[in-house]
């Protein structure tokens, strides 16, 4: 728990001030008021600070995979394991990733389990991590489950990369294509509007024309009412979704998208696979196995229907049929799961389908990104063609007249 340095007055009215230990600001007001002391500053001690700043860093994932895996190394080479983050964190070069082994090697010198030290650090470590350490502390073998999770973290962000690659031109072009848009409704369109005025006035004017003038000077008197209410609702929606409610319909959404829906579900189930596979492959039981491995899955709704599945499982029924019956599996999985569990060799099946998964999925990816870059310039020039014709359709006309 964090200390607070605090400045206080007796009932006899002489100040006093010290350092006391408290799981919150309240709880330390309401230790003081116990004492009989009026407080009169309360704030968290420096040594607290500096310990809030350490907890609060990030730590980019290739970083963590290395270390993991140099840590598996030293451990399996029989370095005791305050050795082994002592000097994990000399070498470090990451000053973030240095500072957090520092912190969770000083926990395991004051009798912490490396897990719960590691803990203090959610935005470093996840939960998954976390959960599988703990399964490989308390089964010893901590030294497989650091491997595993240093080729998990290595693979996931690989598969990151290559999305995010895949990704850069469509985003260009979406870039490009509204920096174009907006200086054709802004400054562009507005220059013709004097010309088309004794069309407009007449009646003349083409419904194009019409409609394009309006857009144009909707975005002149208004861009900026809607810039700022184009930010407030993306804050809004934010912290809407940081809401359990919001956090679910959102798990929802992704699953039901129309063409990314499958892949975001595949994606899911091959880190649930992958992972439930290693921790079986590991020894430890299908059902501390399936507690851990739902969080891979990084989605609720997912995560619930192997939450319902682990309880049937306790009850005496197979894995495929309680996954089966969520609907959220596919049929082909679920009879490769189904074979697995009647060969007894359920852990390496669930590894096969895991890499199936991802190979397809990253095919299925780069198919999806390749039709993404037509359409999208297909969009942008349909928008910029109805620019054209909207603004030549009243001289054609008056030419036509003529």
């Amino acid at each position: 728990m964090p200390d607070f340095q605090y400045i206080a007055r007796e009932l006899s009215g002489q100040q006093v001030q010290g350092v006391l230990t408290a799981g919150s600001e309240k709880e330390a007001l309401a230790t003081l008021s116990a004492r009989q002391l009026f407080p009169l500053q309360v704030g968290l001690a420096d040594s607290s600070k500096a310990q809030q700043r350490v907890v609060g860093r990030r730590v980019p994932p290739r970083y963590l995979a290395i270390f993991y895996s140099q840590l598996a190394d030293l451990l399996k080479s029989g370095v005791p394991l305050l050795r082994s983050l002592e000097l994990l964190s000399r070498q470090s070069t990451h000053s973030s990733l240095k500072a957090v082994i520092q912190d969770v090697r000083d926990q395991v010198a004051d009798g912490s389990r490396l897990y719960d030290a590691m803990r203090r650090h959610p935005k470093a470590f996840s939960q998954l991590v976390i959960s599988m350490i703990r399964a490989g502390e308390e089964g010893g073998f901590l030294e497989d489950v650091l491997k595993r999770i240093a080729t998990f973290t290595e693979h996931q962000e690989e598969l990151k990369g290559r999305v995010i690659g895949s990704m850069v031109y469509p985003i260009f072009l979406l870039v490009v294509g509204g920096l174009v848009i907006s200086v054709l409704m802004v400054w562009f369109v507005p220059r013709f509007e004097p010309i088309f005025e004794n069309m407009a006035q007449r009646g003349q004017l083409p419904w194009a024309t019409t409609a394009l003038l309006g857009m144009s000077n909707w975005a002149q008197r208004y861009w900026v009412i809607a810039l700022i209410g184009g930010a407030a609702a993306v804050v809004g929606l934010q912290q809407w979704l940081q809401t359990p409610l919001g956090s679910r319909k959102l798990d929802e959404f992704r699953l039901k998208m129309i063409g990314m829906g499958r892949i975001v579900k595949s994606l899911a189930i091959a880190r649930f696979c992958r992972v439930l596979g290693t921790l079986l492959q590991n020894g430890v039981p299908v059902l501390n196995s399936l507690r851990i491995a739902k969080d891979a899955t990084a989605n609720q709704v997912l995560s619930e229907a192997i939450d319902q599945a682990a309880e049937n499982v306790s009850t005496g029924k197979s894995l495929a049929g309680p996954l089966g019956a969520s609907g959220h599996f596919p049929e082909e999985i679920i009879e490769m799961i189904d074979v697995g569990e009647e060969a007894n060799n359920l852990e390496n099946v669930l590894i096969d389908i895991s890499e199936n998964l991802e190979k397809r999925t990253g095919r299925e990816i780069e198919m999806a990104v390749r039709l993404l870059e037509p359409i999208l310039l297909l969009c942008l020039a349909a928008v910029v063609l109805f620019v054209v014709i909207a603004l030549l359709l009243p001289i054609l006309n008056s030419s036509g007249a003529v």
